[in-house]
């Protein structure tokens, strides 16, 4: 089985900045070693409150947060928390500390008493597991958007931290870069990593296994892309755009084509190109399916 013990646990959590208005309210949630979640919803909903409680950057006003068994509300758990739970910002240039790629990624274990040989080892494993194995002496001012926060996510794994979070850590990236830092995350996952992204693009969603949203500090939907992502009333309503894969796939039913709803785009492709090479079929040919816009 995947999943093991709880990485991240929320019992009944609430916490407000301003001692009024609650940027979440009562939320239960558990997110287990190895799991891939993914947390959706629109600004104000409480997604990057939620994610600073789990590097204990933000403690809960009421209930309890527990990170690897450890209640984050401790101050002596809080070393060991940001140790094992990683954090990747939205902006890059806000984590690179140094001028030199070696040197930024070397920054958070050495910092954490790491030997100099043992630091050198996680600087390499680290920029392989990003895929910039090559790069250490290259200045990290002349790196892409991109590549900045690949070296931002090496900095963090040479932690060696069991939980990673990506908080709207793709939100600054082109198309491209986007693409590259979500396979990274789906890598380091398959790798054993707990991964808890942070998004609005609804494609990276679509990888996760399973996706929370909130809606003005509450779990307003929870369950697998499958369950989640092809919600189109619930996700209008909360100004939650649905995958292309859903939104093609629905057309598509709606035009006559015997397709499933897919969010993910390859499976889709592969289903229709099944239905096109299927013989004598009026309904399938390329006409009826290439008709829709």
């Amino acid at each position: 089985m995947k999943f093991r013990m709880a990485a991240i646990e929320f019992d009944n959590a609430s916490f407000t900045y301003d001692g009024k208005t609650r940027a979440f309210d009562g939320v239960n949630l558990r997110v287990h070693e190895g799991e891939f979640l993914c947390v959706l919803g629109g600004n104000g909903s409480g997604k990057s409150t939620l994610a600073k409680h789990i590097n204990a950057l933000l403690t809960p006003d009421e209930g309890k947060v527990r990170i690897l068994d450890r209640d984050t509300s401790d101050s002596a758990n809080t070393y060991y928390i940001r140790s094992n739970a990683g954090m990747v910002f939205q902006n890059p240039d806000d984590q690179i500390v140094a001028s030199v790629i070696e040197n930024d990624v070397a920054f958070g274990p050495e910092n954490l008493g790491v030997p100099t040989e043992e630091l050198r080892e996680r600087v390499t494993t680290a920029l392989a597991q990003v895929g910039l194995q090559g790069f250490e002496t290259r200045e990290t001012a002349n790196l892409s958007g991109g590549q900045k926060q690949r070296v931002a996510v090496a900095g963090v794994l040479a932690m060696e931290p069991r939980i990673l979070v990506f908080d709207e850590a793709s939100a600054m990236l082109d198309p491209r870069g986007r693409s590259g830092l979500m396979r990274v995350c789906r890598e380091l996952n398959d790798a054993g990593l707990t991964i808890v992204l942070i998004t609005h693009f609804m494609e990276e969603a679509a990888l996760a296994d399973r996706i929370v949203v909130l809606e003005a500090g509450h779990i307003a939907l929870e369950g697998t892309p499958d369950e989640v992502l092809t919600q189109f009333e619930v996700l209008d309503r909360l100004s939650l755009e649905v995958p292309f894969a859903v939104r093609l796939s629905h057309e598509l039913q709606q035009r006559g084509v015997p397709v499933r709803i897919h969010v993910d785009t390859a499976a889709l492709e592969k289903e229709l190109l099944g239905l096109l090479s299927e013989p004598n079929t009026k309904r399938h040919t390329p006409s009826a399916i290439g008709g829709v816009r």
